[in-house]
């Protein structure tokens, strides 16, 4: 059986460099997303307000702030992704968590042409209802895809243990986030989760990466 001829090694240094590059960059594009755009809505407050009310429907610069801040940094998203999959040694069932963690970018693309309602109620306009829907299958997929991500072959037993732990966090803060008794603070809710989870997922996905 004849073998397919393995890549240049400048192809795959260059890849490498730029996965380094994106991963680097999802920090930053985090920061000047959210701080960006809130620095063009008076009053609005990173504590009590979810993310997703930057851009809420009859807001200052609404679809502005959609169309600039949340789809390229749902681009980015998918972009690190793509580019770091053939570079992790990901097996088994992990291969599904792992292309399950689009979710996070289709979540941040979605709500820029399926924006909340101000204040994101539970229920609200068709808009409102769609974003709330895409929500809660984004929220519960990454919670999936980070389980598989544990449950893949060849991983040390603290990597698992880590895996897990960021799933059951993930899904403990949503549902926290949505509790009326934590309404002032569900912003911070909801930002310690992002942080938690692309933290980790791109603390190992930097070491996982070849060396040369």
């Amino acid at each position: 059986m004849q073998m397919s001829p393995p890549s240049s090694p400048t192809h795959s240094t260059t890849r490498i460099r730029l996965t380094r590059a994106a991963i680097l960059a999802i920090v930053p594009a985090w920061l000047l997303m959210l701080f960006g755009s809130s620095a063009l809505k008076p009053g609005y407050s990173h504590v009590s307000q979810y993310i997703s009310e930057l851009n809420a429907i009859g807001t200052p610069y609404d679809w502005q702030i959609g169309l600039f801040g949340f789809v390229p940094f749902g681009l980015l998203l998918a972009i690190v992704v793509i580019l770091a999959a053939p570079l992790l040694p990901i097996r088994s069932i992990a291969r599904i968590g792992y292309w399950m963690l689009l979710l996070e970018a289709v979540a941040y693309i979605g709500s820029a042409f399926a924006p909340c309602d101000a204040g994101c109620p539970a229920d609200g306009s068709r808009s409102q209802q769609l974003h709330n829907l895409l929500g809660l299958l984004t929220y519960l997929g990454t919670c999936v895809a980070v389980v598989l991500l544990a449950c893949g072959t060849g991983l040390r037993s603290s990597t698992r243990a880590v895996l897990l732990v960021v799933a059951m966090l993930w899904l403990l803060l949503f549902f926290a986030m949505v509790l009326p008794p934590l309404e002032p603070v569900r912003g911070l809710v909801q930002r310690t989760g992002e942080a938690m989870l692309y933290g980790t997922l791109l603390t190992l996905a930097w070491r996982g990466l070849p060396r040369r």
